[in-house]
């Protein structure tokens, strides 16, 4: 029997790290939750089982279901990987919100963030339950984790880290991803990444470029990543890749709003050093009379920005990082 071209994959109710025999790779499908006939939903896991024990490296994708890059790089990860080389083992979950990709939206199917209420409920609503089953049933089982996100919908992002800076282990695995931008960003905010830490497991957020799409260059600089994380924990027996560009670390982060609907156009780009008091982006209205500027509001660099010009009041203009001295 066969499923979308592979042979059909068993089904588990729990991780379990042994069932995947040393110096292999094996797939299944988890349940965590049933739909409204009753059927299983089912995340896909990868497991690289390498040939001698050591860390649990968790890397997972699509916590919002539009967030294509991070599914890639854990698929290319897989297929590049020698099992009977690695030492410990690998967790992929290349989709984690199963509701939303199949829907090809962002959000659970109760129109909720999944990211915004880790680590769920046990007795919670739908979102809920689905988190909690998804921390219980997989970060659990894990010693390290990558959490690979992108911008939303109508935005797009540089190759950016969110981590907590003031943790040598987090930093490390920060740095070690070669990103463009590094945000200092304890996680209390309700995402995966701050679920694993509150369980001490440390993370990071990898925000891979843009949504709905697959970028080969940022996929192959997640997979680069990801390659250092395993170096540096000593589950590979290879060198660290180091790129010659100057990371910059932002001590915090400030998304910058419109206080006026219209059509919006952002003036500046990626990556772009600003001043404050910089024209950053203009609104007109719908006849093309221009009604609004907006400036800087402090020094800092341009992490991500909007690129839907239809714009409401209160909708996002960019995310502005403030660089740390």
């Amino acid at each position: 029997m066969l499923i979308n071209g592979l042979h059909s994959i068993p089904q588990i109710d729990e991780i379990d790290i042994t069932l995947t025999p040393k110096g292999e790779i094996k797939y299944y499908w988890l349940k965590l939750i049933s739909d409204g006939f009753g059927s299983p939903i089912n995340v896909p896991v990868m497991v690289a089982r390498g040939a001698e024990d050591g860390p649990v490296l968790g890397v997972t994708a699509a916590v919002h279901g539009n967030e294509l890059n991070g599914v890639s790089v854990i698929q290319r990860l897989f297929n590049e990987l020698d099992p009977t080389e690695l030492r410990g083992t690998i967790v992929g979950i290349p989709v984690v919100n199963i509701p939303a990709f199949i829907r090809k939206k962002r959000r659970f199917n109760d129109g909720v963030d999944l990211n915004h209420i880790m680590p769920g409920k046990i007795d919670g609503n739908i979102s809920q339950v689905y988190a909690y089953r998804f921390v219980e049933k997989v970060v659990k089982n894990i010693d390290y984790l990558l959490d690979l996100h992108t911008a939303s919908t109508g935005r797009i992002n540089s190759y950016y880290i969110r981590a907590d800076m003031d943790k040598p282990i987090v930093r490390k695995l920060a740095l070690l991803q070669n990103a463009d931008i590094i945000v200092h960003n304890p996680p209390s905010d309700g995402t995966l990444r701050g679920a694993a830490d509150d369980l001490d497991i440390p993370a990071i957020t990898l925000e891979v470029g843009n949504p709905s799409t697959f970028q080969k260059r940022l996929i192959r600089s997640g997979i680069e990543g990801v390659h250092n994380v395993l170096c540096h924990l000593n589950m590979v027996d290879d060198e660290i890749v180091v790129i010659e560009k100057d990371t910059i670390i932002c001590k915090t982060s400030k998304w910058i709003y419109t206080d006026t609907g219209g059509l919006l156009t952002v003036k500046v780009e990626l990556r772009q050093l600003v001043k404050k008091g910089d024209k950053i982006a203009e609104i007109r209205n719908v006849f093309g009379t221009k009604i609004k500027e907006y400036f800087a509001p402090e020094d800092g660099i341009v992490i991500g920005k909007s690129i839907n010009p239809v714009n409401q009041t209160g909708g996002r203009i960019l995310h502005l990082g403030i660089i740390k001295n």
